[in-house]
């Protein structure tokens, strides 16, 4: 259980981040539903939070802003507390083929997926390391382990990330913060439906199903736990056997 832990998860008005926020906060967690732009999403969060009467707030953020992150995460602690679990979950596609897809497309989704999560355990990292514990879970993609055609952009900033999770894992370590990393494969939420529908490697899933967003949430809510408290550095995938 996560009585009396606050979690501070982002791109949590939708799919993956949303099935987290509302299934940390079923196991006792306070949570911060942190949202890029549709208010009424992230409200609709909030409310399925507070049904396990625990407090919830929602905070709009631009992630790859690194003032903006200082920001907003000093205002999660001063409505809810210090940050005890940060789930790094905002990401965004801007899919295309390397030999036509443009700057702003890379930089765009590096920006938000990878330099966003950065900023998150920056800012967050000096709480933890006063607790002298806490988790960091980091949602990665089976992208950045095998990589994905059109998706060169999206691929980079998953295996960025979980580059970032281990040199965090091991500079945290000594003060009992685990960083690990979760990569899904196709899982049914909004973002990924353009690419999940008649896709050829559906047919590569060995369990033939896509994933849903709960199923991450699971597996999100075990790591956040102190039954977890020996597990860091590690990328877990969650994704029916598709990089087997």
């Amino acid at each position: 259980m996560l009585n009396g832990k606050i979690a501070l998860i982002t791109g949590a008005s939708r799919g993956i981040g949303r099935a987290i926020a509302v299934k940390l906060a079923s196991l006792g967690a306070d949570v911060a539903v942190i949202y890029a732009g549709n208010t009424e999403k992230a409200d609709e969060v909030v409310a399925l939070a507070r049904a396990y009467s625990v407090r919830a707030e929602a905070f709009q953020c631009d992630v790859s802003d690194f003032a903006a992150v200082k920001a907003t995460v000093e205002a999660v602690k001063n409505k809810l507390g210090p940050v005890d679990i940060l789930v790094n979950n905002a990401g965004i596609t801007k899919d295309g083929l390397i030999m036509s897809m443009k700057e702003e497309a890379y930089d765009t989704v590096l920006d938000i997926n990878l330099k966003g999560a950065f900023n998150m355990i920056r800012h967050c990292t000096p709480m933890l390391i006063k607790k002298r514990c806490g988790k960091i879970i980091n949602i990665s993609s089976v992208a950045g382990l095998i990589g994905n055609s059109g998706q060169a952009n999206y691929s980079a900033s998953k295996a960025g990330l979980i580059g970032l999770t281990k040199a965090v894992a091991r500079e945290l370590a000594a003060r009992s913060v685990c960083c690990n990393a979760i990569a899904p494969g196709f899982i049914q939420t909004d973002m990924t439906d353009n690419i999940a529908r008649d896709n050829p490697m559906l047919g590569s899933i060995p369990l033939g199903r896509v994933g849903l967003p709960e199923e991450i949430a699971e597996l999100a809510a075990f790591l956040a736990q102190d039954c977890a408290n020996y597990i860091t550095g590690e990328v877990i995938r969650i994704d029916g056997g598709l990089a087997i």
